[in-house]
């Protein structure tokens, strides 16, 4: 990590895995941040627009949610600022993918076209409105912006019958956040917390790939990328698939302790190969991250 990765992915696992502090993973995170207060300059390393898109205030989010930044660290205020300024009140959403994408390099998934998106939908827009219920405070401007999203994310989820993972995933965090406002969701959406939780539940364990002999070769999510720690479900209903795929990290790491990666941009450019090795400083963390909680860090 402290020779390949980012400062801010070195500075996340110091925090994540040895107890380091959290002001020096916010000072990289602010290396990324724009004076509008969204995000940008590849800190999403597939996509390279230096202007703010609510995608990339999205990653730097996670870590900011990752690590319980306050709510009144002005990273957090600003953050809270853009996003305000970027809601689409007649959607619920935020826009995923931006037209000013396709002037820097990024991957093929990443172009924008006007059709684009029909196919993130509330990737990441749940997830952004759940930072505004977690940060904001009640009642707020950005609060009821958050709630407003909400209210349109979750028919969107209901009736759904399968589910990309990344939007699963997005709709995973924003039930993080609502278990705490379990009561205000039930007075401003027809659903209870249950019967939401219940139909993440299911998507996210239909997204799965089950098939362990596919691992690796494709880049459709394994159990871990879908379930976060033991206390899951999930994780309850698939205690030998997880087991198993604990076995795959392991077995599948490199010689310095990092993983290939399971998708590419079709090309092998030089702004590829920058993405490849900041993604892999990324999927470090997380994968070690997976491996300490389920009790399976390997010995040096």
């Amino acid at each position: 990590m402290k020779r390949n990765a980012r400062p801010l992915e070195a500075a996340w696992w110091h925090a994540l895995m040895d107890g380091g502090l959290k002001s020096d993973v916010i000072h990289y995170i602010k290396v990324f941040q724009n004076k509008d207060g969204g995000f940008g300059h590849g800190i999403e390393p597939d996509f390279w627009l230096p202007q703010s898109s609510p995608m990339a205030t999205w990653a730097a989010g996670q870590y900011l949610y990752e690590l319980d930044v306050a709510s009144k660290e002005p990273v957090i205020l600003d953050m809270i600022t853009y996003l305000l300024q970027t809601y689409d009140e007649s959607t619920g959403m935020w826009p995923s993918v931006l037209p000013e994408n396709n002037d820097y390099p990024h991957a093929p998934w990443w172009r924008w076209d006007e059709r684009v998106q029909q196919t993130w939908m509330f990737n990441p827009g749940a997830e952004l409105a759940g930072f505004l219920i977690h940060w904001a405070y009640e009642d707020s401007e950005a609060a009821n912006v958050g709630w407003d999203s909400v209210e349109k994310a979750l028919p969107h989820l209901m009736r759904m019958d399968i589910m990309d993972f990344h939007e699963v995933k997005a709709y995973q965090q924003l039930m993080k956040v609502l278990f705490r406002h379990k009561k205000t969701l039930s007075k401003r959406t027809p659903y209870t917390f249950e019967e939401v939780y219940a139909q993440t539940f299911l998507l996210a364990d239909r997204c799965i790939d089950k098939d362990v002999e596919n691992w690796g070769d494709s880049y459709k999510p394994l159990p871990l990328d879908i379930i976060h720690s033991p206390k899951d479900m999930l994780a309850e209903k698939y205690p030998r698939l997880i087991g198993k795929n604990l076995d795959f990290y392991i077995e599948s790491m490199d010689d310095e302790g990092v993983w290939d990666l399971t998708w590419d941009w079709g090309e092998m450019s030089e702004a590829y190969a920058v993405s490849k090795r900041q993604w892999q400083g990324i999927v470090t963390v997380n994968r070690y991250q997976k491996l300490k909680a389920f009790d399976r860090l390997p010995e040096e």
